[in-house]
């Protein structure tokens, strides 16, 4: 009998599926520790995760796990050899939060732009002429370069078009005439597209290759007064150089939904800065969001239950090639 194990709860209608199923058990984690997770994963064919490290430690309480089923798209805590060397697949849940991840980073921009943030607090302060804020500007005529062109930066790209941006793109992996052909300029010369760039906004997988890749050199190549927007992932970004940037005035102001430490610690340079505009990681939460993610997890469950898993959404596929 399957034994789905959720570490954390997910939306109900996505436990009510899994409970619908034949022979499907599904017990929820809450708290989750290292006591719970000892006692329950023993009996667990599957999981599904949020923000709970996937290690070989937690693997070791786990022989009959056949899948990881991943609440978003981010896998920086799973351990994915570890998981291949098992023959278990690692799934994400890659369309269900693109839409609300654009949104989420086109919101941060409207914010920076319209420092809302400011004038919601001078009206709650009843100074209503010309509050002393920083000076405000139209998202409309700026160039933006958008890093990454993957589900969520395609939309991000199509969204500021509608903002009447120019809008460049960098994504080594795109052909640059599939870049064109959806009527976006292909950023071939990184340093100059940054010194052009009112807006960066950064749409990349944390990887080896890309941590840490918004460093000093990044951001001293960017225009001054250029605008950071980050949805992706902290690791992306080197949060000591960018505080300067901010500090020094390089940069006029950033948006960020990600940090490198998460939840964000109160060392982190960052917290203290005005010009900064910051969410907890909840770009996807949406209720919408919540829902699609849940309900992507469930079906890739019940597919490796049924032997009709989807390659599209799995990372390790060399797995699938090996219990083929």
């Amino acid at each position: 009998m399957p034994h789905v194990v959720c570490l954390r709860p997910v939306h109900p209608e996505a436990l009510a599926l899994l409970r619908a199923s034949p022979g499907v058990t599904v017990e929820v984690l809450e708290p989750v520790n290292a006591e719970t997770i000892a006692a329950a994963m023993p009996k667990a064919d599957a999981v599904i995760v949020r923000a709970t490290p996937i290690n070989r430690e937690f693997l070791a309480h786990a022989p009959m796990l056949r899948i990881v089923a991943r609440h978003g798209v981010g896998y920086d805590a799973v351990d994915v050899p570890a998981l291949t060397e098992r023959g278990i697949p690692l799934t994400v849940t890659p369309d269900a939060n693109a839409a609300c991840v654009a949104e989420h980073a086109m919101m941060l921009m409207l914010n920076v732009a319209r420092q809302t943030q400011y004038y919601d607090a001078a009206v709650r302060e009843l100074r209503w002429s010309n509050p002393p804020v920083p000076a405000t500007f139209d998202l409309g005529g700026k160039t933006v370069l958008v890093m990454g062109f993957g589900r969520i930066g395609g939309r991000v790209a199509r969204l500021c078009k509608a903002f009447d941006m120019k809008v460049l793109v960098r994504d080594p992996f795109i052909p640059q005439n599939t870049i064109k052909g959806a009527g976006f300029i292909p950023a071939k010369d990184l340093q100059a597209a940054l010194a052009e760039a009112d807006v960066v906004t950064l749409h990349l997988p944390s990887s080896e290759k890309t941590r840490g890749i918004v460093n000093g050199e990044f951001l001293a190549s960017m225009k001054k007064g250029a605008v950071l927007i980050n949805t992706a992932r902290g690791t992306l970004v080197d949060e000591k150089a960018l505080a300067g940037a901010l500090t020094s005035g390089h940069l006029k102001a950033a948006g960020l939904d990600v940090f490198w430490e998460e939840p964000a610690t109160a060392d982190n340079p960052l917290l203290k800065l005005p010009n900064v505009v910051m969410t907890p990681h909840s770009a996807a939460a949406t209720e919408q969001g919540l829902r699609r993610m849940a309900l992507s997890c469930a079906d890739s469950i019940l597919a490796v239950f049924a032997n009709k898993l989807d390659p599209d959404v799995v990372i390790n596929q060399e797995v699938l090639r090996g219990n083929a």
